[in-house]
């Protein structure tokens, strides 16, 4: 049972639109994975999955500007180590733009980033949907979402929700999205934030090397506890097969893990591939409560909370 994702507001996506004259910002939020299902591999190197994707309130920003050429500086997190080249997210899903519409491909993008890098909060995928939906604002190019989403399945699995946002189910290998019915509830999260990332790739090879049979199972339970509204029925659904993998990776996320729940987190589990920790709360003030715990713990480098489900990536 689905249920739009969007108001009224959105049906900007599909009028026709001038190219703007003045910068363009964009907000783009993190996401979760509230259950994560890997199937074998597929002929093409990547996995089968079913997963319940959810949008959360922490920001990256990307402003557009006119410009001669196509330029990406940014500033935050991953500053200096990241690429601002060709192989850069942002520059590929402008280009894939510009190529899908026949424009010319430039702009000056700026990126303020909040999200960390090699999170597993698909930080890298919401620049890129942040910068398809800041250059069809600035250049006038007047997709719809679908359009949009379209673009960002040839660019990576987890950038056509980013596009969307709210819950949704997703399919393939995470590119076919599903919006799921969640009724408006707000959900309460604390994420503690690992020293340092781990690569997708290598959390996946290492789950086929420990060949882990999957644990995650169809997604039934999780969405019918999402209908439910209650947090503690939620948090007996919570399920991530690439969990383990991060595990073996980095051992010490099981301390990450303990010291959640001793803080009183209703549950705890890895995002995505990793290494960042989510852990479920009752609501806003319990979730305050639990993330000063986790600070006094000194067990990582940062500690944020974060509601959702929200919107995928917006004009500001």
């Amino acid at each position: 049972m689905t249920e739009p994702l969007f108001s009224d507001d959105d049906e900007e996506f599909d009028r026709p639109r001038l190219a703007a004259h003045g910068p363009v910002r964009v907000r783009v939020p993190a996401k979760i994975n509230l259950h994560l299902h890997v199937g074998p591999a597929r002929a093409d190197g990547f996995h089968e999955l079913t997963t319940v994707y959810h949008a959360i309130g922490l920001y990256d920003e990307i402003t557009a500007r006119r410009g001669d050429t196509l330029t990406l500086t940014m500033e935050g997190e991953g500053t200096g180590l990241l690429s601002l080249g060709e192989d850069n997210l942002v520059i590929r899903a402008a280009r894939a733009l510009a190529d899908e519409t026949g424009h010319d491909p430039h702009a000056r993008l700026h990126l303020k980033k909040q999200i960390p890098i090699a999170a597993g909060l698909a930080g890298g995928s919401a620049d890129a949907a942040a910068a398809l939906v800041a250059c069809d604002q600035l250049w006038g190019t007047g997709l719809s979402r679908d359009d949009l989403a379209g673009i960002a399945a040839t660019l990576g699995s987890d950038i056509p929700f980013l596009v969307l946002g709210g819950t949704a189910l997703g399919t393939g290998r995470g590119e076919l999205v599903s919006p799921i019915l969640t009724g408006g509830h707000a959900w309460h999260w604390v994420l503690a934030v690992a020293e340092e990332g781990l690569s997708t790739p290598t959390v996946y090879k290492t789950f086929d090397q420990l060949g882990a049979q999957s644990e995650a199972g169809p997604p039934d339970g999780l969405l019918a506890a999402l209908r439910q509204r209650d947090p503690d029925v939620l948090a007996a659904h919570l399920a991530n097969d690439l969990q383990a993998a991060a595990l073996h990776l980095r051992p010490e996320l099981r301390g990450v893990l303990d010291a959640g729940l001793e803080a009183g987190a209703l549950a705890g589990l890895v995002s995505g591939s990793g290494p960042t920790v989510v852990f479920l709360a009752e609501d806003a003030r319990h979730a305050a409560l639990l993330a000063a715990d986790l600070e006094a713990a000194n067990c990582c480098r940062a500690v944020r909370t974060a509601a959702g489900p929200v919107p995928g990536a917006r004009v500001l």
